[in-house]
């Protein structure tokens, strides 16, 4: 990956968050962040 495509890509998640923040109040960041702490545990079951 280069550096070009690494700060596109930062700069898209980043935009993606600010929406969320400004028009749903973060309701889906938090959605996901649940979700990402209930895989994080399903996989530390299978180690």
């Amino acid at each position: 990956m280069t550096n070009q495509i690494a700060i596109g890509l930062g700069l898209l998640i980043l935009t993606g968050l600010g929406l969320d923040a400004a028009m749903y109040d973060g309701e889906n960041l938090l959605f996901l962040l649940r979700k990402l702490a209930e895989l994080i545990e399903w996989l530390a079951f299978w180690r």
